[in-house]
This record gives C-alpha cells, structure tokens and sequence, in this order.
C-alpha cells in the first residue's frame, strides 16, 4: 500500500474519531449491558475496551519513545512494508470475522470492570490524536517500533498506527454487536 503520508495520518485521526464517539455513546449503557456476555467464552462489552487499553498500554509509549528518538522528516508517501500491510489488513473488522487466539496476558475476560475503562480507552484515544498530530513531522518508515508479540519485530511507525487503529475498530465492532446482544437486537 503506497499513500500520501498527511492522506493516510488524516484518515487514521478520523478513524479515532469515529472510534472515540462509539466509546463514548456506551457510557450511557447500563452495567448491566456493559457485562453482558452473549455466552461464557465470549467478551463483554466492557471486556473488549479493557482489551484494548491492554494493547495500548504497550503501543502508546512504544510510539511516543519512538517518535521523540527519531529525527527523520516525514517522506511525502508512504508505502507500508510487507509484514505491517499484512497485519493492518488482518485487523480491519470484516462482515465475518476471523477469529484470532489473544495472548492470555491480553484477554480479560472475567475481569471484574465498571465504567472507568470506557474513560481510560478515551483518554488512550486523546493520547492517539496526540501521536498522530505528532508524527507528522518524523518519517512513517524510518522510525520503527517493537510489537507486542516481539520485541525482535520492528514495523514502519505507519504500519503500527494502522495496526493498532483498525485492532481498536475491529473490537469496537465486537463490541457493537454485543451492544445488539444484550438490547435484543
């Protein structure tokens, strides 16, 4: 994928924004709906936010290090690199999901949660914006950053934007659909 570098940071902020909205109509839900579980194996609601303030809490100051190291000015396109492309497009929510095996230390299911992790995946999206606006000044390919799953791994700080903004609208569609759930629809 090859793409103007501001074309792809504009649609990556109006992502979070669409993505931040979403999180922030659940608040009016009931705890009741937020834990709703469409069975036991499945996450609620609340479940799926808490597994991406998990994530974030590994990409947000990955990122944050990594731009403030770098020094190389932002290239007018960008072009993702093989491995980060692939991951990206695994992300993107699809109308039949591809089930993915979460790394146990990511997967909260049966945590005990309330409403504070919908303000704590907000204020990450804040965090995100930051980053976007940020990174408009560094280079989406030369600044790389580590994975979750691999430190060993470093993709294109544009392809760890992607990854981890279509990771977060893939679970908040999970989480939409539990919304459907538990209203009965």
């Amino acid at each position: 994928m090859t793409i103007k570098s501001e074309d792809l940071i504009k649609d990556l902020i109006g992502c979070t924004h669409q993505i931040m909205s979403k999180a922030e109509a659940l608040k009016a839900e009931s705890n009741e709906v937020l834990n709703y579980r469409i069975n036991s194996k499945s996450w609620s609601i609340l479940e799926c936010l808490e597994h991406l303030n998990l994530y974030g809490r590994f990409y947000l100051p990955e990122i944050t290090g990594q731009i403030q190291k770098n020094n190389s000015k932002q290239e007018d396109y960008f072009k993702s690199g093989w491995l980060g492309n692939y991951f990206a497009k695994s992300m993107l929510p699809k109308e039949k999901l591809n089930k993915m095996k979460t790394f146990k230390s990511m997967n909260p299911i049966n945590s005990k949660l309330d409403k504070v992790v919908i303000d704590d995946f907000i204020n990450q999206q804040i965090e995100m914006l930051e980053l976007l606006n940020q990174a408009r000044v560094v280079s989406l390919a030369k600044t790389k950053t580590a994975i979750s799953i691999s430190k060993g791994i470093r993709l294109k700080l544009g392809d760890t934007f992607r990854i981890v903004i279509y990771h977060n609208q893939r679970h908040i569609a999970q989480a939409e659909r539990v919304l459907g759930e538990a209203n009965g629809n």
